[in-house]
């Protein structure tokens, strides 16, 4: 799976799917394991999923979701992936990549023989290069505006995220008789390892012959004589590549069965039926031999929106494997239903929640803005919210790393977060260091606050009344700007809010991904914050491929951020997924496919 990133064209609803940067570490434990069943090869097992499927291009704009990606994990495969334990798994058994130079940083993949796609044809360097086509944004010389919209020029593909890193390569190099492709970077570049091959998803030959081009080299051949974009001085859409582009773009996306040809598998797992709004059908792929191979006859997918009817399916057997949002009554549900044999897959995920603070308007006075911090009853919030749905969750104290990481402890000592530890006293009716500080800081002033959330979320909802009880307290007046799950973002987006309460899905490695966040006016920067210096380290944080040199820029952006009144961290989010007693292999991910990452070795039981 590919590192999230932003869309640079149509995409700012995509803006919070993007993932902050996590370094390679180990997530806490899952707080329950049990012992799994005997399996039985063959067997069908099904998955409820909350949306349909709609894409075999989940890279795409459109077809970036939930759903998608859970499907491209099961059917494509690549040099490599991320672990459970967050750490990069290299697939040596698909190919290799290898460093060749770090002036230039220069890197090179080779894909072993016999790796191929489902309908016969070899997986080539041609593959890469389209990939790297579509993700770099190379050709583009498009102008956007403040909505993503092109003014001028041209956008070719239209990407599920940023090309951070990418943009910044020259044209690949394809040798070996078109089996590797050597990438070189203009400039360095940390997240090089999972920047490209990760998964190889689209065909080069099918979009090549979709859009009137005789095979994968002609294709190849094409992109290597075009000249890289220039919005400055756009020139006129190259009309084979705008072919080709608006075919990657949503040629993939269907409802129902499409051409095999739409379909194309080089991974464990291959869709072999396809039924509108209903279901999705997996069998496996036979020729796939360079990973873990599959266990079952057929897994089928099907779709429900309702946990309640999840957890419903769960109860009766109709369905196999669940991953609803984690609430603290589904999860008296599923314990209820342990000696029917469900098994609970639970544990800390990438995602977190936050209180951010607009540097624009009523809290653009620092002192304003570290007042309403002194007041957020943090560890109220963790107590009442986040204890419920895990009793082993704990505040968390950084913005750039989380607690299972080496780092994340002497960040926390050296940022300053410790001073908003604790909101609230620890005796009842005892004086509140923070709030008698926020009152101090306000000296008499009562500014209104528009506190922008998720109304549909009940986590947020209960923050939402913690920290605004505690903030009316200490003289701030509080307005309630939360917002419909449908409409909530597009007032982040528009800065209608004051303080906001949202979440970031960190990215399971990496670093590139902050410098989206808290660099001057980037895409994901949705709070005004802009800092110089803050600025010039996250340059060199992309830049940086040592990872104890990423750890020591990142402890001084935290510091910085903290400082600066940015916002506070508040907890982890809980993962969830549940199996019945006819599957084995489930396993906990803290990855956004969730149980998903384990697809090969789920297996069905009598």
């Amino acid at each position: 799976m590919r590192p999230g990133r932003i869309s640079k064209v149509l995409a700012m609803a995509a803006a919070l799917a993007l993932t902050l940067a996590a370094c390679t570490s180990t997530p806490p434990p899952p707080n329950e394991s049990t012992t799994s069943p005997t399996p039985t090869p063959g067997g069908n097992v099904t998955v409820l999923e909350s949306a349909p499927f709609t894409s075999f291009n989940a890279s795409s704009v459109t077809g970036s979701t939930s759903t998608n990606t859970r499907i491209e994990a099961a059917t494509h495969s690549g040099f490599n992936h991320v672990g459970t334990d967050l750490k990069i798994v290299k697939n040596e058994k698909f190919g290799k990549y290898e460093k060749i130079k770090d002036q230039p940083l220069t890197i090179k993949y080779t894909i072993n023989s016999g790796v191929q796609w489902s309908d016969g044809a070899p997986v080539t360097a041609d593959d890469l290069l389209l990939e790297w086509a579509a993700e770099s944004g190379y050709f583009n010389d498009a102008t956007l505006d403040e909505n993503f919209a092109v003014t001028t020029g041209t956008a070719y593909f239209h990407t599920a995220g940023d090309n951070t890193g990418l943009a910044q390569t020259e044209v690949p190099v394809i040798g070996d008789d078109g089996m590797s492709l050597t990438l070189t970077y203009t400039t360095p570049f940390s997240d090089w390892e999972t920047a490209l091959g990760t998964t190889v998803s689209v065909p080069a030959h099918v979009v090549a012959i979709r859009s009137g081009l005789a095979d994968a080299p002609a294709l190849s051949a094409l992109m290597q004589l075009l000249s890289k974009g220039d919005a400055a001085n756009p020139g006129p859409a190259n009309p084979t590549l705008r072919k080709v582009a608006d075919f990657w773009n949503t040629g993939f996306d269907t409802k129902s069965m499409p051409d095999p040809s739409l379909a194309l598998s080089n991974g464990p797992y291959l869709v072999k039926a396809i039924t509108a709004q209903k279901e999705l059908v997996l069998t496996p792929n036979a020729d796939y031999m360079w990973g873990e191979e599959p266990k079952l006859d057929t897994l089928t997918v099907h779709y429900e929106s309702d946990p309640a009817n999840q957890l419903g399916a769960l109860e009766a057997q109709t369905a196999d494997i669940i991953s609803p949002a984690v609430t603290s009554e589904r999860l008296d549900t599923l314990a209820g239903l342990k000696s029917a044999g469900v098994q609970i897959q639970q544990g800390q995920g990438l995602g977190f929640d936050q209180v951010v603070l607009n540097f624009q308007g009523v809290l653009s006075p620092p002192d304003f803005r570290t007042a309403f911090l002194r007041t957020v009853p943090r560890q109220e919030i963790l107590e009442l919210v986040a204890k419920p749905l895990n009793a082993d969750a704990q505040l968390l104290n950084s913005f750039l790393f989380h607690p299972g990481h080496v780092p994340y402890k002497e960040s926390v000592a050296s940022s300053g977060i410790n001073a908003f530890a604790q909101a609230t006293p620890e005796t009842p009716g005892a004086v509140n260091p923070g709030m008698e500080k926020a009152k101090e800081l306000l000296d008499g002033a009562r500014p209104t606050v528009r506190i922008l959330y998720n109304k549909d979320d009940p986590t947020r909802l209960q923050e939402y009344s913690l920290i605004a009880a505690a903030a009316t307290e200490a003289g701030f007046t509080v307005t309630d700007a939360g917002r419909n799950a449908g409409e909530w973002l597009a007032a982040l987006k528009d800065g209608a809010f004051d303080v906001a309460l949202y979440g970031w899905i960190r990215n399971s490695t990496g670093s590139v991904q902050v410098p989206q966040i808290f660099r001057t006016g980037a895409a994901s920067n949705l709070n005004h914050f802009s800092d110089t210096v803050v600025d010039q380290l996250t340059a060199q944080l992309a830049a940086e491929p040592d990872e104890a040199k990423q750890n020591a820029l990142k402890m001084q952006i935290d510091k910085l951020v903290i400082e600066a009144g940015y916002g506070l961290p508040l907890f982890q989010r809980t993962t969830l997924s549940a199996s019945g007693k006819h599957v084995a292999g489930v396993e906990y991910s803290p990855l956004e496919i969730g149980p998903w990452a384990s697809v090969s070795k789920w297996s069905y039981v009598k």
